[in-house]
């Protein structure tokens, strides 16, 4: 049910946004530059999500308490490269099309709960998505050098596979490794606000700021009969994102 409505609302989205720029682009008159290319760099600040949520079970026949882990727990905050295009519908209006990569380091040891009478540690492999986001953009001048905007996006984030390696010394359990999350294609949809500095006719630099959704991941089926199995079942994320980069015009 989860997924038909979020399709439902993937498709509704992309209709009205079609709707909406094929009206736009009516209204105004063609800007003198139709296309641009934009590359930047950035960083998102996640706000909520778990890379894991609590839960009671049992592992190699003792109890296990797992206590939930946040991403920022897990990895904290790691830069992202950016790459894209978009095509100007009127002197106002943009279609935006977007590549990000963000690769994530797992260098923390994390506590997960206990398990019999040891602590229990978990160590994650790395993060690694790859979004592909289409927009619309709307721009406002404020100086013949500078421009803000605001757009909405929607698109798909393909997750590498994310494993996990516990640990409980006390329990004689050492690395032991657990197939946590498969490959996943998850629904992303954000909302960003910016400013555009124009250093000449074709170049110009930008700064942005938003609120992104991913959804959650693909859940690996190793847990089941464990009494573990909803610990990795809720793993959507909202972030902050800040990218800066540069803009150029043909």
């Amino acid at each position: 049910m989860i997924i038909t409505t979020s399709k439902h609302v993937f498709v509704g989205a992309i209709t009205a946004m079609l709707l909406t720029a094929g009206s736009l682009a009516q209204a105004q008159t063609a800007p003198e530059h139709r296309f641009n290319l934009e590359v930047g760099i950035g960083f998102d600040n996640g706000i909520s999500g778990n890379i894991n949520s609590s839960g009671i079970g049992q592992i190699n026949n003792q109890v296990v308490v797992i206590t939930k882990n946040s991403y920022e727990d897990v990895y904290g905050t790691g830069l992202n490269l950016r790459f894209g295009g978009g095509y100007m519908l009127n002197s106002n209006t943009e279609l935006t099309g977007t590549f990000t990569f963000q690769s994530l380091d797992a260098d923390f040891v994390v506590p997960m709960g206990d398990i019999g009478v040891s602590n229990l540690y978990g160590q994650y492999t790395d993060y690694q998505t790859l979004l592909l986001d289409f927009g619309l953009r709307r721009y406002t001048t404020i100086k013949p050098t500078i421009q803000l905007y605001g757009e909405g996006t929607i698109g798909l984030g393909f997750v590498d596979k994310v494993d996990v390696a516990l640990v409980a010394p006390g329990a004689n359990i050492a690395g032991q490794n657990n197939d946590f999350y498969d490959q996943t294609a998850a629904f992303t949809v954000g909302l960003n606000g910016g400013a555009l500095f124009h250093a000449n006719d074709k170049l110009g630099i930008f700064v942005q700021m938003g609120l992104h959704f991913v959804s959650g991941m693909t859940e690996v089926d190793n847990l089941v009969g464990t009494g573990l199995d909803s610990i990795n079942d809720k793993s959507s994320r909202w972030t902050i994102p800040f990218v800066t980069g540069v803009r150029f015009r043909f």
